[in-house]
């Protein structure tokens, strides 16, 4: 298993963080059991994730009911949960739902890791490779 696997496993390290690519990324999670989701957030938010994520009919497309969603999953079977985030920047809110939801699963003991794509570098998030 690759140091970056290992990382996305470990459910202590749950959390918001940037990247400038996802290749990386989606390379380490081929054939792990953890679940990858790529968020197009060039659509409006609550859209890109009902879509990427396969929210149930009952998800109310407000902030709460997107964290609802989060720390539920229970319509995904896997390990640990890994979200890629392409296409705007973070938003405040955004950041604190996804950072709730990471610390809810890290108290279950699976991973949820929210990884935004920054090229530029802008996003003020801890970078997954800085001590991956």
């Amino acid at each position: 298993m690759g140091k970056l696997l290992e990382r996305l496993m470990d459910p202590a390290r749950s959390g918001v963080y940037r990247v400038t690519r996802a290749d990386e990324i989606v390379d380490a999670l081929q054939g792990s059991k953890l679940a990858i989701a790529r968020v197009d957030l060039r659509k409006p938010v609550f859209d890109a994730f009902s879509q990427a994520l396969a929210f149930p009919d009952w998800f109310g497309w407000n902030w709460d009911a997107l964290e609802d969603c989060l720390t539920d999953l229970s319509w995904h079977e896997a390990a640990g949960h890994v979200a890629i985030l392409e296409g705007n920047e973070a938003s405040g809110i955004l950041v604190d739902v996804l950072s709730s939801a990471a610390q809810f699963w890290a108290a279950q003991g699976k991973p949820f890791f929210a990884v935004f794509v920054d090229p530029e570098k802008r996003l003020q998030l801890k970078d997954l490779f800085h001590d991956a």
